[in-house]
């Protein structure tokens, strides 16, 4: 835009004569430190792009979350109906690269901008947002194409490289992001630190680990880079405060996808993100002033059997009980539902409306809490006793509120109405220190240290409050069952199972709509990664760019 709007001034009359200073050419800016700075933000603001919206790419088709009331996209939820052209499959692949060419503006730049102090570790910076987004990419997709120019013409052939190439790009950018960049707490300064790079490091070589040209060697530089990140840090916020509203920044955030209500005041019902719109049923939206839901990747039996009796993380992750009260906007007062759970200056006289009672609940125990809390019944209170409020359950009843609504996300201060549409501007927490402590776990018992992975384990349930696993227990599934107790609902789930190819075991074991079957594609091959866009395909004229097996 600056381009042309330089082009269509010197092309006018020679009588105006007008030195335009807000319409700086982006080259003349970038080669600012101010300029290059806001470059820089720009590398930030593209993650919205990557999980602000649907996510689709990160959940669907697992064993943790399955559609309810509302269809997911039958190819990724599914897989029978998986093909090049899916609905939503080219996401990441699009917002990745958006983010890439973004990152290599930057490293462009930065060799003729103004030189300054900070100037490497800004690079640092975007060169782990670079290495994010291809690992996004090669998990997601395999092998994709290295691009490391910053294009300024069209390019109209690409060359696939391997995933094993991928992955050298992904460490040498990290490698020199950890070189470079700072190490100001994140709470703080809000900027990728040494931290952040040692917890990527951890996932990508752990990862690596499980690839055809993975050696014992990955497993062993993952449990090291955990262990750098976690720096001795123990695990003591408690589980409820970790995303409690307004706490987003907390000392155990290592990286996250930030937003601020003021940022989108242009346009509130689209600069927002959606993660909290998504793992609960409809909850009656703007007729009961409740947040708006989309009501599928609701939590599947096994997501919701995984917690035990003591574990704080069920109430911290669930709303177990929805409340109803008053709340009066423009003189008008009405019973609104949900939301009194966080806004009511009247806590007390709040009236339960839903109860969903956990897996341990005995008769006695229905009697007993029924008893006790007799004088907060709403009139139309409904308990939902154990196996009547899953994903699965909506095959018999799918009514709102029907489903247990996740809380981790909830976002009592939206920008819009939920009449018009799911807006939160909550950050993202993509990296925590609790997940770290499970990367250990894993990436020391594959590099066969077993008794100190299950210690790091064993962190993660003393903050949970509940009893230390046992080590003649302790393996991938037990694993992979803790991450889902941990990190429920967050962006992990497809990536952990890909990773630890138990992808189809799990999916068809307790996601009701997916069976084993589902993933055999062309020649019998299994549908593990997601295929190329057809788009992707369909732009490249290079045409010996191979697609994925099974597509």
């Amino acid at each position: 835009m600056l381009g042309m709007v330089a082009t269509t001034l010197g092309s006018c009359s020679n009588y105006i004569e007008e030195e335009s200073l807000s319409n700086v050419p982006a080259d003349a800016t970038y080669k600012t430190a101010s300029g290059f700075q806001l470059l820089v933000n720009a590398n930030y603001a593209w993650l919205k792009g990557i999980y602000g919206g649907n996510p689709w790419l990160f959940c669907s088709g697992t064993d943790m979350y399955a559609e309810g009331r509302t269809p997911e996209p039958a190819g990724l939820s599914q897989y029978t109906l998986l093909i090049p052209s899916s609905t939503n499959v080219e996401d990441l692949y699009n917002s990745c690269y958006q983010e890439i060419q973004s990152v290599n503006k930057t490293v462009y730049y930065s060799t003729i901008t103004e030189q300054t102090t900070n100037l490497n570790s800004l690079v640092g910076e975007a060169k782990y947002l670079r290495a994010n987004a291809y690992f996004l990419l090669v998990q997601t997709y395999g092998g994709v194409p290295i691009v490391l120019d910053n294009i300024t013409t069209p390019v109209l052939s690409f060359h696939r490289n391997t995933a094993e190439e991928v992955y050298t790009q992904i460490i040498a950018d990290l490698e020199a992001s950890l070189a470079s960049v700072g190490t100001g707490a994140y709470a703080t300064t809000g900027r990728v630190n040494k931290r952040a790079v040692q917890d990527l490091l951890a996932k990508v070589y752990l990862t690596k680990g499980y690839e055809t040209f993975g050696t014992p060697a990955d497993f062993t530089k993952a449990a090291a880079y955990a262990d750098d990140a976690i720096a001795g840090q123990a695990l003591n916020l408690a589980f409820d405060q970790l995303f409690k509203p307004g706490n987003d920044l907390n000392v155990e955030t290592i990286f996250s996808v930030q937003y601020d209500k003021a940022s989108t005041s242009t346009n509130p019902t689209k600069l927002g993100n959606n993660q909290f719109y998504y793992f609960s049923s409809y909850l009656g939206g703007a007729e009961t002033g409740a947040p708006l839901r989309s009501y599928n990747l609701c939590p599947t039996s096994y997501a919701l059997g995984l917690y035990e009796k003591g574990d704080k993380r069920w109430d911290a992750t669930f709303m177990t009980e929805i409340l109803e009260g008053p709340e009066t906007t423009n003189g008008v007062t009405k019973t609104i539902l949900y939301y009194p759970y966080y806004r009511s200056t009247n806590p007390s006289a709040l009236k339960v409306r839903h109860f969903y009672a956990p897996k341990w609940f005995t008769p006695a125990d229905r009697t007993a809490w029924e008893t006790a809390n007799a004088s907060r019944k709403a009139a139309t209170f409904v308990y939902h006793p154990w196996g009547e409020y899953s994903a699965e359950y909506t095959l018999i009843k799918n009514l709102d509120c029907y489903t247990i609504p996740v809380k981790k996300f909830d976002d009592p201060d939206p920008t819009t109405p939920s009449s018009t549409g799911p807006v939160s501007t909550r950050d993202i927490i993509v990296s925590r220190l609790g997940e770290t402590y499970l990367v250990a776990a894993e990436a020391y018992l594959k590099a066969g240290v077993p008794t100190t992975g299950l210690a790091r384990l064993n962190e993660v349930r003393r903050r949970a409050g509940v009893a230390n696993a046992l080590i003649g227990e302790f393996n991938i599934d037990y694993i992979l069952d803790e991450r889902g107790r941990e990190l429920l609902g967050e962006y992990h789930r497809w990536f952990d199972l890909k990773r630890t190819g138990t992808l189809v075991a799990r999916a068809s074991a307790y996601n009701y709509k997916v069976k084993a079957a589902n993933f055999v594609g062309v020649g019998g091959q299994l549908k593990i990664l997601r295929p190329i866009p057809q788009l992707a395909l369909d732009l490249n004229q290079n045409k010996d760019f191979p697609q994925n097996p099974g597509y």
